[in-house]
């Protein structure tokens, strides 16, 4: 059974960084667009960060050169370095396949940004 588990969020001020953590089990992971995702209080789900098998990345206007994905795929995990955060960044943070036919969500980390 598929099971994706992040980690890595918290209380932040504005300006200040997190680094989350997204680690699949019981996956097929190394040949996927991972992508993290992130859903605030009454918006949808939008994807704000993916990379590719090989390493490329693509990243979503609001989070580009402040956000960095990358991945482990001996590991299978998934990171996504956070920096220069603003209150505008607060958000439960998931990471699933981007695209078509995504795994069973996890339950997310939950990233709060203090102004």
């Amino acid at each position: 059974q598929v099971q994706l588990v992040e980690s890595g969020g918290g209380l932040v001020q504005a300006g200040g960084s997190l680094r989350l953590a997204c680690a699949a089990s019981g996956a097929i992971f190394s040949i996927y667009t991972m992508g993290w995702y992130r859903q605030a209080p009454g918006k949808q789900r939008e994807l704000v960060a993916s990379i590719t098998s090989g390493g490329s990345t693509n990243y979503a206007d609001s989070v580009k050169g402040r956000f960095t994905i990358s991945r482990d795929n001996a590991k299978k995990t998934v990171y996504l370095q956070m920096n220069s955060l603003n209150p505008e960044d607060t958000a439960l943070y998931y990471c699933n396949k981007a695209g078509a036919f995504p795994y069973p969500w996890g339950q997310g980390t939950q990233v709060t940004v203090s102004s």
